[in-house]
């Protein structure tokens, strides 16, 4: 047991670190070379200006008609977004192993805040996944993959509540925990997760279109 911990948190999580930036950064060369290739005249319209409107207005709970109009979608979406992404980086196990690893640190959250993190993203997982079984419309465009990359995300969050609280089989929950995570940076760049890089993108896009050609808001 103590040799598969070893190797988890060490080559192989150097491994899962090296595929997700050198596999997001694939991604973002790829995408800049297909658009000179076929679309540049998308450049010629891109705007700082709208572009950063638009991520704003977006990036608000309620900023847009589409987040007013589903407040219970809107509410679980930025809860669920927002304790995805800070849960793991604020996390005071977290912080201290990367100050070990590489000697930087940096504030850290209460464990009982974390944990409390953890329990939205798992409640924010739940609904999303009854939502698309129980929403027609939903359940219409919700293929297989959907359901695994849902089971991805949640993973790490399910084997970490578990881990931290000690509920049974600590050390192969914290295994569970680490390979879970793994697996998720792996999957980001070449999955659909890899919106995380691309939604603002596309949302600059979609802002500098509407406020620079179309001279209208797209919110």
């Amino acid at each position: 047991m103590h040799t598969i911990y070893e190797w988890v948190a060490g080559p192989l999580t150097w491994i899962a670190f090296l595929i997700f930036f050198g596999g997001l950064l694939y991604r973002l060369v790829r995408l800049v070379t297909l658009v000179r290739r076929k679309e540049p005249f998308i450049f010629t319209y891109m705007s700082l200006k709208y572009g950063l409107r638009s991520i704003l207005h977006w990036s608000l709970p309620f900023g847009t008609v589409n987040w007013r109009l589903h407040p219970v979608l809107t509410i679980v979406t930025f809860a669920f977004h927002i304790c995805l992404l800070a849960a793991p980086i604020f996390l005071m196990a977290h912080a201290i192993l990367f100050k070990e690893a590489w000697g930087v640190g940096w504030p850290s959250l209460p464990d009982a805040v974390a944990d409390g993190m953890t329990v939205v993203v798992i409640a924010g997982a739940i609904f999303f996944l009854v939502r698309r079984i129980v929403r027609p419309e939903v359940r219409f465009v919700t293929s297989a993959s959907d359901y695994v990359l849902l089971a991805i995300v949640a993973a790490p969050f399910v084997t970490g509540f578990i881990a931290y609280h000690q509920f049974f089989a600590y050390r192969w929950m914290l295994v569970a925990h680490m390979v879970s995570g793994q697996i998720m940076l792996v999957a980001i760049p070449f999955t659909r997760l890899a919106h995380m890089l691309f939604a603002p993108l596309t949302r600059a896009y979609m802002g500098s279109e509407f406020g620079g050609v179309r001279r209208a808001i797209d919110w």
